[in-house]
């Protein structure tokens, strides 16, 4: 998993230092969102050409790391 990991970067020159696949202007975020919309990793490397399968799994990763803590708090939609 260190290795995905290594793929996300953080830097404030970057989206306002959110944290960004390969110092690229692709947020962590934003990839999760198209995951989380139902398009397939197939259909985002189709969108976005200069991503990498891994890349989606970096981010995948780093919110699994995230979700590490020791207190939760409910979500509102």
């Amino acid at each position: 998993m260190d290795t995905l990991l290594s793929r996300i970067t953080i830097d404030p020159a970057i989206c306002h230092g959110k944290p960004c696949v390969r110092g690229l202007r692709y947020p962590v975020e934003t990839l999760l969102e198209l995951l989380s919309s139902g398009m397939t990793i197939d259909e985002i490397l189709t969108d976005y050409e200069d991503l990498e399968r891994e890349d989606l799994l970096a981010a995948l990763a780093y919110a699994a790391r995230l979700t590490r803590t020791h207190s939760t708090h409910p979500v509102n939609p």
